[in-house]
């Protein structure tokens, strides 16, 4: 079997030597509206460099103007608003960046993304047209960040709706932004906020009208409102069930993305960047034996085929940021080489080199193989990844296209130590 994966390999796969190489794959996106760029890890340099470099090549050839993150909602307004010009007292991107000041920090607040950023805020200083590109964090940990949100908001306008999102966050307080605490609580005390936050975004949702007064206001709310109400649900489900927990995250990501491509029109283009065990649809691996589900699947679940494109990305060997566990200082950690018989294991040994493999009717069923696929998280411990780290995927069917980093490098944070928040 490897050895027909290792020729398939061979005769199919297209050398990554530089950026103008990307647009290769630039074409083989074609007409989709949906790309979703993943990683094999939250700290490699390569992979944020690649998706920066394709992203441009997408907005400036492709007409995207949506970059969706795997990040805090209100952390990433912040950015949006330098982005856009919306921010006129902030000077640099790497200012900005201090926003993302939760753990993990090292996702968002590194030097790569700053330069990405600066790109962005010209590209959108010099762009006459509409709409400027935007840069939003989907993800649903921000529970307290955005309650307060919500709560700014109104008494912005001294709404009528105030009472009852102070009343809602009061629900909280006692667990002084302890996320482990309230899910305790929740689950097995049952003294959760479910109702009330359940009430404030019913409220919000039938009010929209009344919260356009600034820059993206309107859906600066709604989707604090919805971190909310889906943040609530995430920690009060995390302590039993690991599995509905999960599957509450990747659909509040979708939420939340559908909600900023409905604010930029029908005909809006999304870039998605979250790693690969988001993005790569979980039908191709054993996630689904589980019962899980992620964002790649339900988008290609809610859009016609032709409008999805996933692009997968992966490394055989190098280093990475990561740490030895969630809240600890970060640390750049070996990658040491891939497993035997995996899926990197497979690409180097037809080459070691940087390359990319197109999937498409043609040749889907060559890359049919079950084979491990690596994943390392924002936890990692190199002398145990081949315990857990390899996730036993159908390449071809998991993405559209993968771009393999052979030897890559940990990325640059811009806080050499991580402060827990």
């Amino acid at each position: 079997m490897l050895k027909k994966l290792a020729d398939s390999v061979r005769e199919h796969s297209v050398p990554l030597r530089d950026n103008d190489d990307l647009d290769v794959l630039v074409d083989k996106i074609g007409d989709a509206r949906l790309v979703l760029l993943g990683e094999a890890s939250h700290g490699t340099s390569e992979f944020y460099q690649v998706r920066a470099e394709l992203s441009k090549k997408l907005i400036q050839d492709k007409g995207f103007s949506i970059i969706a993150v795997e990040g805090d909602w209100p952390a990433s307004q912040k950015l949006n608003g330098y982005i856009k010009g919306y921010d006129t007292e902030t000077k640099t991107a790497k200012e900005v960046l201090k926003s993302f000041n939760r753990w993990p920090t090292w996702m968002w607040a590194n030097e790569e993304i700053a330069g990405f950023a600066e790109w962005l805020k010209d590209h959108n200083r010099s762009y006459s047209g509409t709409p400027k590109v935007g840069f939003y964090g989907i993800d649903v940990y921000s529970l307290w960040e955005s309650m307060e949100e919500v709560v700014r908001h109104l008494e912005k306008t001294n709404s009528p709706d105030l009472s009852l999102a102070r009343k809602a966050f009061s629900c909280f307080e006692p667990f002084n932004r302890n996320h482990e605490k309230y899910a305790i609580s929740s689950a097995v005390y049952s003294e959760g906020c479910v109702e009330e936050v359940t009430k404030l975004l019913q409220r919000i949702s039938e009010s929209r009208d009344l919260y356009q007064y600034e820059e993206e206001s309107i859906l600066d709310i709604k989707v604090n409102a919805l971190v909310t109400a889906n943040a609530e649900r995430y920690y009060s489900t995390m302590i039993f069930n690991d599995e509905k927990s999960w599957n509450i995250r990747d659909l509040h990501m979708v939420e939340a993305l559908n909600e900023v491509m409905d604010f930029y029109g029908s005909d809006s283009k999304v870039i998605v960047w979250e790693h690969n065990t988001h993005v790569g649809d979980a039908r191709a691996t054993d996630m689904a034996n589980q019962g899980l589900i992620n964002v790649g699947q339900v988008l290609r679940e809610q859009n016609r085929p032709e409008d999805v494109y996933i692009v997968g990305f992966g490394t055989h060997s190098g280093t990475v940021i990561a740490a030895d566990e969630w809240g600890v200082n970060l640390e750049e950690k070996t990658v040491p080489q891939a497993k035997l018989g995996s899926w990197e294991d497979v690409l180097h040994r037809t080459g070691d080199f940087d390359k990319m493999l197109f999937f498409d009717q043609g040749n889907r069923h060559l890359f049919s193989s079950i084979i491990g696929h690596r994943a390392i998280g924002v936890v990692y411990n190199p002398e145990y990844e081949h315990l857990g780290n390899y996730v036993p995927s159908v390449i071809s069917e998991r993405y559209d296209a993968f771009v393999f980093i052979d030897k890559s490098h940990a990325l640059t944070p811009l806080n050499l130590y991580e402060t827990v928040f």
